[in-house]
C-alpha cells in the first residue's frame, strides 16, 4: 500500500468512525471552535487532573471529514498525557501542517506518528488547513482554561 493511500485509509476511517465522541465523564475544561468559512464546530471537553494531566478528552462537532477525523486523532493521541507532552504535541502537529516540518516528540509511537502524518497532505489545499487545525486550537484553549 502507498504511504497516500494509508493516509487516505486513516482520515477517512477516524472521519466515520470518530473516537471519544460526545461529553467526557466529568470533564472539567472545554472550549468551543467554529469555522464560519465552512461551518465546521467542535466543542473540547477535557478532564485535567491535579497536576494538569489529561485525563480523559473528548469532543462533539460537526463538518467535513477531516474536521472530524482531526479531532478523533487529536482526543486519542492527547488523552493520559501531560500538560507539557500535551503541549508539545499540538506544537509539533501546527508546525507540521503550516511548515512542513516532521514530528519531532520521542513519546509518541510510530503508529501515533504516522496517524499525525496522516493529516500532512492539507497544506497542499490552503482552504482546507482550517478544518484540520480547528481542533487543535480549541483544544489548547481548553487546556489553558479560554473558552
Amino acid at each position: 500500500m502507498e504511504l497516500k493511500e494509508l493516509y487516505q485509509e486513516i482520515i477517512l476511517d477516524h472521519g466515520k468512525n470518530p473516537r471519544n465522541k460526545g461529553r467526557c465523564n466529568e470533564f472539567n475544561s472545554d472550549a468551543e471552535g467554529y469555522n464560519p468559512l465552512c461551518g465546521d464546530k467542535v466543542h473540547i471537553y477535557l478532564k485535567v487532573g491535579k497536576n494538569k494531566e489529561v485525563q480523559d478528552s473528548s469532543f462533539e462537532g460537526e463538518g467535513c471529514a477531516i474536521s472530524l477525523a482531526s479531532a478523533s486523532i487529536l482526543t486519542e493521541i492527547i488523552k493520559g498525557r501531560d500538560y507539557n507532552v500535551a503541549k508539545k504535541i499540538i506544537e509539533d502537529f501546527l508546525n507540521m501542517i503550516k511548515n512542513e516540518a516532521k514530528i519531532t516528540i520521542n513519546s509518541l509511537s510510530d503508529e501515533q506518528k504516522t496517524t499525525l502524518m496522516s493529516l500532512s497532505g492539507v497544506k497542499q489545499f490552503p482552504m482546507r488547513v482550517k478544518c484540520a487545525t480547528m481542533a487543535w486550537h480549541t483544544f489548547d484553549s481548553a487546556l489553558e482554561g479560554k473558552k
